[in-house]
């Protein structure tokens, strides 16, 4: 429930449910331990519940898995989520179980015996929830299985997958169609973190749901500061950027292959961050080991490829950082979304240069997809080029991509807003890159790389400039009024523009239809300035960048009240050990503020703190009385404490419990080659 559109991270605390309340929230207060929903939310719900179709896009944090639970919940029968998400599935369920709600899984990690208890549970009504991966609701197994049970609610999660202008196509998501014929009279909802217009309308088709109520949240993830720098030395970048801004903190870094993942963890380990990496060649084993310490430990970074995203969703992660260009602006929203969850102060940081957007476009012209399939990844590339050298508010962009109108004067929480760049009329630069490219092709029949083009341009003599005599050319040297630095952004930034593109397995530049229009003064050329030196880790960040998770965490707290937090903090670190869970399924660090700022003395008064429904109330109530008594007697006393209903927005009762994780496909992932 995240502030965004109206829905918010974490509803207001407005008092108990009295007899009037709806069944959905008294639900909500009696299960997740919160007294009202805001926006939409109770509007999908209910309408849900009333056994209508919706189709919902909401971002990640945003809570969006409360708009299906709770009609499972409330409706007769089970609620049947597909989920690409194998790993997500165990986690969801533990973290629904420690809510008091009944949740399984059916899926290819379950031997044969304990599938057949999760059936004999669907069959007896004893589930309140369970989890399928489309592979398996493919399966006509499965399918009469449900037939023999009673469904509350389909719920289809990750809708965009259903989309081949979604950026997680997958096509066993084709099929879901069928529900709405088999069972028409069991309501269906599909979700999605990221969609545009066009996949908005691909997926309703698709799934075959023309009457669907839609409802769109606002994508706007306000406490996440965008930043894109050039790219120098990005190893040695990275590393500045996280001892300078988030020391101690869980992260997560995306590079494109493996063998950057490898390389990338394993220099920051051996610069004192711990991190491990995750990618598809990893065993199963370790795969796991990574997953379960970054779910379970504090301050760990894991390193992983881009193919490896969907369904990361821990509270805590103070930073997404990007080594490498993602492929569409869906991608990258969705992969950056996993930092803030607890609608904490957050970083969304990414290292971008001339080579990554050479790489992407060699990989759409080498791809084995047919002409529309890479007219709609170079589609893709354009918009996340856009979104990379604007020299106007990231997040503005960002928002109008998906189709929401932006605040006019900015967001104040970009790089572009903090520091706005310098542009400068590029045509004359754009016109000298483009005649060495015209001289080459036409006098020589020769096409190079952008490191040769750039070497004429300055007059360098090197080996390979003296081998093809491109030291006679009339364009040798007339470039020594730009840096090779800055010669190579104004490189990328036309291909950028379009007005470049790469040719063949080597990179190599051609001009395009739109380089006339330059070449001939039809049309000028506007450049972002090229930064002297490469962008520090501190040179954007301001007073509402991430800072740590510890003093984020507890930026709203007065200085009195921070040892009992940090007590509280320790005491959840020891239950969620205890229990092998991870600390979010005990309490969510939003939780422990507000209790430490309400300062209960009974359990009967902890109910009334948000994110304390019945089920922990019971199992952790005394405890954490315990814990603060203690505090009290040891000379620790509640100061500038508050109503409950003051202690502001935190983390979500409905932000996907137990999401926190690593997902692992049900089908076996495409062999990656050593760029996926």
């Amino acid at each position: 429930m995240g502030g965004m559109g109206g829905i918010s991270e974490m509803p207001g605390i407005t008092g108990t449910p009295d007899a009037s309340d709806s069944e959905a929230l008294a639900t909500l207060h009696r299960v997740f331990g919160y007294d009202a929903f805001r926006g939409e939310q109770e509007e999908i719900i209910e309408h849900v519940v009333a056994g209508g179709d919706a189709v919902v896009l909401m971002p990640t944090g945003a809570g969006k898995s409360l708009c299906y639970q709770i009609p499972s919940l409330v409706r007769p029968g089970t609620g049947i989520v597909v989920s690409p998400l194998i790993a997500l599935m165990q986690d969801q369920v533990d973290a629904l179980r420690a809510l008091g709600v009944r949740a399984g899984f059916m899926n290819s990690t379950q031997d044969f015996d304990e599938r057949r208890v999760v059936e004999a549970e669907f069959l007896a009504g004893e589930l309140d929830l369970l989890y399928l991966a489309p592979e398996r609701l493919r399966l006509d197994a499965t399918q009469d299985l449900l037939s023999r049970g009673k469904i509350a609610v389909f719920a289809i999660d990750e809708a965009h997958c259903v989309s081949q202008w979604g950026h997680d196509f997958r096509p066993d998501y084709l099929t879901l169609s069928v529900l709405g014929r088999r069972w028409p009279d069991v309501p269906r909802i599909a979700l999605t973190a990221t969609a545009t217009r066009a996949t908005h309308e691909e997926i309703t088709q698709r799934l075959d749901m023309p009457t669907a109520r839609h409802f769109v949240a606002s994508f706007d993830r306000p406490n996440i500061q965008y930043r894109i720098i050039p790219k120098a030395d990005p190893k040695k970048q990275l590393l500045a950027f996280l001892r300078e801004e988030h020391a101690g903190d869980a992260g997560i870094v995306y590079c494109l292959s493996r063998k950057s993942v490898e390389a990338t963890a394993e220099f920051l380990s051996r610069n004192g961050i711990e991190a491990v990496p995750y990618h598809a060649g990893l065993d199963a084993g370790t795969r796991a080991a990574h997953q379960s310490r970054f779910l379970r430990e504090d301050g760990l970074v894991v390193v992983a490829t881009i193919a490896f995203g969907m369904g990361i969703d821990k509270p805590d992660v103070r930073f997404v950082a990007h080594l490498d260009l993602p492929k569409s602006v869906e991608g990258y929203y969705q992969e950056t979304g996993r930092a803030g969850r607890d609608e904490l102060p957050s970083t969304a940081w990414m290292a971008y240069g001339l080579n990554d957007v050479i790489q992407q476009r060699k990989m759409i012209q080498s791809s084995e997809g047919d002409e529309a399939f890479r007219r709609r990844a170079a589609a893709h590339l354009d918009s996340m080029l856009a979104l990379c050298e604007t020299a106007q508010c990231r997040r503005g962009q960002l928002l109008k991509y998906f189709g929401q109108e932006p605040e006019p004067t900015g967001c104040g929480n970009c790089d572009t807003c903090l520091t706005p760049p310098e542009t400068w009329d590029g045509t004359v630069a754009a016109q000298k890159v483009l005649s060495t490219i015209v001289r080459l092709q036409r006098e020589r029949g020769q096409k190079f790389g952008a490191v040769q083009i750039v070497d004429i341009l300055l007059g360098k003599r090197t080996a390979k400039v003296i081998q093809f005599d491109h030291d006679q050319l009339s364009v040798f040297g007339i470039g020594e009024d730009l840096s090779e630095g800055e010669w190579r952004g104004v490189v990328r930034q036309l291909l950028a523009q379009g007005l470049l593109a790469v040719e063949g397995d080597y990179g190599t530049l051609v001009l395009t239809e739109a380089s006339g229009g330059v070449l001939r003064r039809e049309r000028e050329v506007p450049l972002r300035k090229e930064p002297e030196k490469p962008a520090s880790a501190k040179s954007a960040s301001s007073s509402s960048s991430g800072r740590g998770k510890a003093k984020a965490a507890v930026a709203e707290l007065p200085e009195a009240l921070v040892p009992a937090f940090e007590a509280l903090r320790a005491w959840r670190a020891e239950q969620a050990r205890e229990q092998g869970v991870p600390a979010y399924v005990i309490f969510h660090d939003a939780t422990l503020r507000e209790i430490v700022t309400v300062w209960p003395t009974s359990v009967t008064q902890l109910g009334s703190v948000g994110g304390v429904g019945e089920k922990k109330l019971a199992t952790y109530g005394e405890g954490v009385i315990e814990v603060l008594a203690g505090l009290a007697e040891g000379g620790a006393t509640p100061k500038a404490s508050s109503p409950a209903g003051d202690a502001g927005p935190g983390a979500d009762p409905g932000a996907d419990p137990g999401a926190d994780h690593w997902p692992e496909m049900e089908a076996d992932p495409e062999p990656e080659d050593d760029w996926i």
